[in-house]
């Protein structure tokens, strides 16, 4: 039991930059962290859906908190999916050979591809979230995080990775694979208990992942840290997308 606690605390204090007060490191559960990213979602969905709740309750102007809700997600998880949706649209734009967007994806410098995927991205996250319709956002920020990472955490999981990936030689145990799914179906079925809005937004948001996963996927051959976080980066900006137009 003490493992899995500590595999918590180390999947926390690696995807979310909320503070943890006793961070702790322990080899022996590093490969039951995984299970435990669609949990740390939740907790990111629970703060992103008291600041929503916030801005409703003190009838801040649409833009404001359009740009609040908008910005939320990257700084909790401290940029770490933007990068990799960066490193990943550069990569793979450059329409290079496979060797080549394989380097591009692990050069520290920034290309312009990114640079415009990212100010694209901002640019609808904050259309989208300017948007929001007037009903209760509670159950779908609360679960949005969590289906993207229980997205994350079957690709991660089930495809195989690339070489030069931290997963790289890992056993990742097949009952992760369990756990995810059934997350996954767990939050989709509170979703549409929540209303066909939410629902759907959270089933755009599955979707758009596994679009987004594929697109990196085949283009880079190979699975890793980055393409998750592209795909998981994507898979929340259609959600949020169903969820307004809807």
């Amino acid at each position: 039991m003490k493992l899995y606690f500590q595999a918590f605390i180390m999947c926390q204090s690696m995807f979310c930059a909320i503070p943890w007060p006793w961070p702790v490191w322990e080899e022996k559960a590093r490969e039951k962290m995984l299970p435990f990213l669609p949990l740390v979602g939740l907790e990111i969905g629970a703060l992103w859906a008291i600041l929503a709740w916030l801005m409703n309750l003190l009838h801040l102007p649409a833009l404001a908190a359009g740009l609040l809700v908008a910005a939320y997600p990257y700084f909790a998880t401290g940029f770490i999916h933007l990068d990799g949706f960066m490193d990943v649209t550069d990569a793979v734009k450059s329409c290079r050979s496979l060797e080549r967007r394989r380097e591009i994806l692990k050069d520290s410098h920034v290309g312009s591809f990114a640079v415009i995927g990212l100010a694209l991205l901002l640019l609808a996250q904050f259309a989208l979230a300017s948007s929001l319709p007037e009903r209760s956002h509670t159950v779908f920020f609360l679960l949005l995080p969590m289906v993207s990472r229980c997205g994350s955490l079957l690709a991660v999981t089930a495809l195989p990775p690339m070489n030069t990936s931290q997963y790289a030689g890992q056993h990742l145990p097949k009952s992760h694979l369990a756990a995810g799914i059934g997350m996954l179906c767990a939050a989709l079925c509170v979703g549409f208990c929540g209303g066909l809005p939410t629902g759907l937004g959270l089933l755009g948001c599955a979707l758009g992942y596994a679009l987004a996963l594929r697109w990196g996927y085949r283009s880079l051959q190979g699975m890793n840290g980055d393409i998750a976080g592209y795909a998981l980066t994507m898979g929340e900006l259609a959600g949020l997308a169903v969820y307004v137009l809807v």
